[in-house]
């Protein structure tokens, strides 16, 4: 499939939110993916991995996960500078923001015609955080995390009761948790306190642990695992071919 892309400024309640849309050439509707990005936004790696996507029969949305904070079609480097302003902006987004971004896109898609009304979510680091995140959302049928970080932390600001595993009776989807067992973000505890939550809520999910570092399916840096994302791909494209 030939992929297009176009950028949307989206009002949400913070401010505007820039938004790229990644979808197939031409007026046909297709099942819709939110995907999320590391702290970093849409970087190169991140467009690749939403045209991949896209060439596989999906409109791909990309938002700007910490519009707020930056100006619109903000990237950040993948170098020290970068890190440290992304996981400030993370640790001064209060997750409730991140519920008013996915109400407002979840909404804009009702109303574009490229859109079928099946939606999904995935996303890699913070962003697989927030893909679990859109999982709250009843509209999101089927999610693809990719070490998502901080699911065992309170590194992101929470009202009370608002910490995403505190929330999991609201997800009514399916989830496909994607792990590397050699992640220093998310280290064995923390993984199996996730499993343990999410199996105590009665969750539709599947769990798989490879032998991987953090960020093994960006394509950029000496992390990067050609085989192990093509396997994370496949989990996803299953997942989404399933359920949307």
């Amino acid at each position: 499939m030939i992929i297009q892309k176009h950028i949307v400024d989206l009002p949400t309640p913070t401010g505007i939110m820039r938004t790229y849309v990644h979808r197939p050439e031409g007026d046909k509707a297709y099942p819709t993916i939110l995907l999320y990005s590391e702290i970093f936004q849409q970087t190169g790696p991140i467009e690749r991995s939403a045209r991949l996507m896209a060439g596989h029969g999906y409109a791909v949305v990309v938002p700007e996960i910490f519009h707020e904070l930056n100006p619109a079609g903000t990237v950040l480097a993948y170098d020290q500078a970068g890190s440290d302003k992304g996981n400030s902006d993370k640790a001064n987004k209060p997750a409730e923001g991140y519920d008013s971004d996915n109400e407002a896109v979840i909404a804009w898609l009702a109303n574009q015609p490229w859109c079928n009304g099946q939606i999904g979510a995935m996303g890699f680091c913070i962003g697989g955080h927030l893909a679990f995140r859109a999982a709250l959302q009843p509209q999101v049928k089927a999610t693809a995390c990719f070490y998502a970080t901080d699911l065992h932390t309170s590194v992101i600001p929470n009202q009370p009761g608002q910490h995403s595993m505190d929330r999991l009776a609201d997800i009514s989807g399916e989830l496909m948790m994607f792990w590397g067992k050699q992640d220093p973000h998310i280290p064995a505890a923390g993984r199996a306190l996730v499993y343990q939550k999410m199996s105590g809520a009665g969750l539709n999910f599947s769990w798989h642990e490879v032998n991987g570092q953090h960020a093994f399916m960006r394509d950029e840096g000496l992390r990067y695992d050609a085989q192990l994302a093509m396997r994370g791909y496949q989990l996803a494209l299953d997942l989404f071919g399933r359920c949307l």
